[in-house]
């Protein structure tokens, strides 16, 4: 079980019960939207407003505690920081899934960032696309 105090004091943030509980939830569940996070933050905590939930989450973006993925014409997802992975995202259903970096994905951006003097600190790669289940939908 991830220890979210500590995750959140070297953020530099104040590990208050809505954030436990924001974190907890996006654990649990993995990629989720903030109206998911939301309903499922109040089950436990039904006195929270979702103001207060995209707060919280906007600052631990801002802090690097959870990772913001972008979904064109839906609402970003969410997910805990953790080693650099690449998202495959169906822009149909809006489905996320984790990917491990390969080998050959790494010498490209090693590459491109050494030829543009260029510092990598992170980076979050995501391929848009229609995931399996979809193109079966579609095909029916």
């Amino acid at each position: 079980m991830t220890d979210y105090a500590t995750l959140l004091k070297e953020s530099d943030l104040k590990a208050t019960f809505q954030r436990m509980n924001i974190l907890s939830v996006i654990d649990e569940y993995g990629h989720m939207s903030v109206d998911d996070i939301y309903a499922e933050v109040i089950k436990v905590h039904p006195s929270l407003s979702l103001a207060t939930i995209y707060k919280n989450i906007i600052l631990m973006v801002e802090k690097g505690v959870v990772v913001e993925v972008p979904i064109v014409g839906r609402k970003s997802k969410y997910e805990l920081a953790k080693a650099d992975h690449m998202h495959l995202v169906c822009t149909e259903c809006g489905m996320v899934e984790d990917k491990q970096c390969v080998d050959e994905a790494d010498a490209v951006f090693e590459s491109l960032t050494q030829e543009e003097q260029f510092k990598l600190n992170k980076r979050q790669v995501n391929l848009y696309g229609i995931c399996a289940s979809c193109q079966t939908q579609k095909a029916s």
